[in-house]
């Protein structure tokens, strides 16, 4: 396979957080490859799928697997998104075998952006520097769906200037689970406020992640808390000079 990926960033990104986008774009460019980004993209139906939709993920995916279909390598900001790619568009095709080869024979190239930092492209220093004391969110999705957890350390151990700080509750869920903070407000602001609660005792002075969504819920939580603490996705770290 050659130098070439093809983004899919995914509907926050798209709709909220289009610099995320841009920065995995600028440090996919920098270390050579070739980037495409397919404006028929849309969604790749997890929103649905959680919820219980599944004609309306089904047919989401389809598209998605449509758009993508040539794809040498499909690069993506976000472990949930990926893992629903994956590890569960199989799950929606059990009835159509052309969609579920379709489905599987995309699989293996799609990758979430740290792992494809690493694993596809080989790359561990991407050449960034950023003067920050930082502390890293692992992802419900990214670390145990797709195994995701000293990577993303890694790269970030690589960063000129950049200090990390784990937090003591590293793994606990930010509380957003995408329809879940809508469904359950006042579990997900408690659990928002507890990750919170562990940043603040980090000392850190910025929250990275893998995933907008997750970005999204904490950097609520420290607004209304008027921290001066920001959030910033991995991209926009590997993407600073």
């Amino acid at each position: 396979m050659g130098r070439r990926v093809s983004l899919f960033v995914t509907c926050i990104v798209d709709q909220l957080f289009p610099k995320v986008g841009m920065a995995m774009a600028e440090v996919l460019e920098r270390i050579g490859y070739e980037v495409d980004f397919p404006e028929a993209q849309t969604c790749c139906g997890q929103p649905a799928f959680n919820t219980g939709y599944r004609a309306e993920a089904r047919e989401v995916a389809r598209h998605f697997l449509g758009v993508f279909r040539d794809a040498e390598y499909v690069v993506v900001p976000s472990g949930s998104c990926t893992s629903m790619i994956t590890h569960h568009f199989a799950e929606l095709f059990p009835k159509e075998p052309d969609m579920l080869a379709a489905a599987h024979a995309l699989e293996t190239r799609v990758w979430e952006f740290s792992k494809f930092l690493l694993e596809v492209a080989k790359v561990d220093d991407v050449g960034a520097r950023l003067e920050e004391v930082v502390t890293f969110h692992d992802s419900c999705h990214a670390l145990r769906e797709l195994g995701i957890k000293q990577g993303p350390r890694r790269l970030l151990s690589h960063v000129q200037g950049l200090e990390l700080r784990e937090m003591d509750i590293p793994e606990e869920c930010c509380g957003f689970g995408g329809t879940f903070s809508v469904k359950f407000p006042g579990i997900s602001g408690g659990m928002a406020r507890t990750k919170l609660d562990s940043i603040v005792r980090s000392g850190a002075r910025a929250v990275v992640a893998l995933d907008a969504s997750c970005l999204m819920q904490i950097q609520g939580a420290l607004s209304r808390a008027g921290l001066p603490i920001r959030t910033l996705h991995l991209a926009e770290v590997l993407a600073s000079r």
